[in-house]
């Protein structure tokens, strides 16, 4: 359920990954610090010329400008980049799925989506009352989706047949609707063999641990490890737990050196070693 409303030049910069930003502020700076400049200097006239000497101190203030707000909206993206992170990590149940607002539900959907590679834009075209809450980019595909956080009431097939409308209005290429309540079964009748995917509080929590998997499976900061059942014999046993947490310690090997070592069960979340 987005709230409509126009969105800012800050706002739209916040919106993309926060390395734009920071890319986005060093070229605007540069542009207008010394390339009004250059351009005045050697496409004007006398006058301009003349003006182009001055220019670097007059432009001076707007290029820092530009540059701060370029390099505030990168860290807006990236502490909400965090955010997300942390709000999707943390499910592990359909409790915990239906717990916080509607505003965190949508973050979640959206975060989920982006781990699937999806370009995710988190809109408020459709108001306080529905509509499109989600639209997902991906080869060359757009998709619009609507989450609706009711966690005792199931979404019917008025909700069903509006996204139909806009997905005909919008010219996408699918819709999909996420709750958490379930749907009624006129919804899932009016949505069989049409472009609309009715997403349910399971379905939606078997896609989070599907990406929290992979996420387990391709770590970024280090080799894929697994748990294996026995160590290599030139492997020495742990002398106490985990250094971190305190948690057990399994025996776990490296496949990419093929060497043997012991590492916290937590792990993800831990990643500390014996």
């Amino acid at each position: 359920m987005g709230r409509s409303r126009e969105r800012s030049g800050f706002d739209r910069l916040a919106a993309l990954p926060w390395p734009i930003g920071l890319v986005a502020g060093i070229a605007g700076f540069f542009a207008i610090r010394h390339g009004v400049a250059w351009w005045l200097s050697h496409h004007g006239g006398l006058l301009a010329q003349g003006f182009a000497r001055q220019s670097g101190s007059l432009f001076a203030p707007l290029a820092w400008m530009l540059l701060g707000i370029c390099w505030m909206a990168a860290l807006a993206s990236f502490l909400r980049a965090r955010r997300r992170r942390r709000l999707l990590e943390t499910l592990a149940t359909l409790e915990s799925l239906a717990a916080g607002g509607w505003r965190q539900f949508e973050l979640r959907v959206g975060e989920a989506f982006r781990r699937q590679g999806y370009a995710v834009e988190e809109t408020g075209l459709g108001g306080a009352d529905g509509g499109i809450d989600l639209i997902l980019r991906k080869d060359a595909r757009r998709t619009l989706v609507q989450c609706k956080h009711w966690k005792r009431r199931r979404v019917g097939v008025s909700v069903v047949r509006e996204m139909a409308g806009l997905l005909a209005h919008h010219h996408a290429d699918a819709v999909r609707v996420v709750c958490i309540g379930g749907f009624t079964k006129d919804a899932e009748s009016f949505a069989r063999g049409k472009q609309i995917e009715l997403i349910g509080a399971e379905k939606l929590l078997e896609m989070i641990q599907a990406v929290q998997r992979s996420d387990v499976a391709l770590p970024v900061l280090g080799p894929r490890i697994e748990p294996i059942l026995a160590p290599p014999a030139d492997t020495p046993a742990p002398a106490h737990a985990c250094p971190r947490c305190g948690s057990a310690l399994l025996r776990r090997t490296n496949r990419r050196t093929g060497e043997g070592f012991f590492g916290c069960s937590r792990f993800p979340r831990c990643r500390g070693t014996g």
